[in-house]
């Protein structure tokens, strides 16, 4: 028997078939999808996975990296980051990083490839990174605890973008 498309089971026929703009390509085939996914988590961290292992004490096995300017450093932070914009990272990485130690990057947010330049400028330096998706934004959006030139912050996270409140979103 024929597996019935949207198409199918509505029509009853495949005859009229019209695709719409999401399957005009067709899925990858499972093997494939599945490369490409666990290829990309090679590549990206998630804001609250990175939160979590800040928060669970010790040495969480990376260096968190603010490619951002001063200016947007001082107006908010992770804690614990280390400072260094993307247009510095070829001078200075290697007094402040440790080759052996694999760095994840982090910009203002989703809109800005500010993390996704200095990981490129890393890793062509030698570096093990990876980027943090959703960026400062969403770490604030998220409600985690950051720093500015004053002190410490926080701001209660959007209902609209955080996890669920649990101790695991269960994605």
């Amino acid at each position: 028997m024929t597996p019935m498309t949207p198409l199918t089971a509505r029509t009853g026929t495949a005859a009229a078939t019209t695709v719409n703009s999401v399957l005009r390509v067709a899925p990858a085939a499972p093997a494939e999808a599945a490369a490409h996914f666990r290829a990309s988590l090679a590549f990206h961290a998630d804001v609250s996975d990175v939160a979590t292992a800040l928060a669970a004490g010790g040495d969480p096995g990376f260096v968190l990296l603010d490619s951002r300017s001063t200016e947007s450093w001082d107006q908010g932070h992770i804690p614990g980051a280390v400072h260094l914009p993307t247009a510095l990272i070829a001078e200075q990485a290697e007094r402040l990083l440790d080759r052996d130690v694999p760095v994840v990057t982090y910009c203002w947010g989703p809109g800005c490839n500010g993390a996704t330049r200095a990981a490129l400028a890393l890793a062509e330096l030698g570096y093990r990174v990876k980027e943090m998706l959703g960026g400062f934004e969403y770490w604030a959006r998220e409600g985690f605890a950051y720093e500015t030139w004053e002190g410490g912050e926080r701001r209660a996270a959007d209902p609209l973008t955080a996890p669920v409140d649990a101790a695991d979103c269960g994605c």
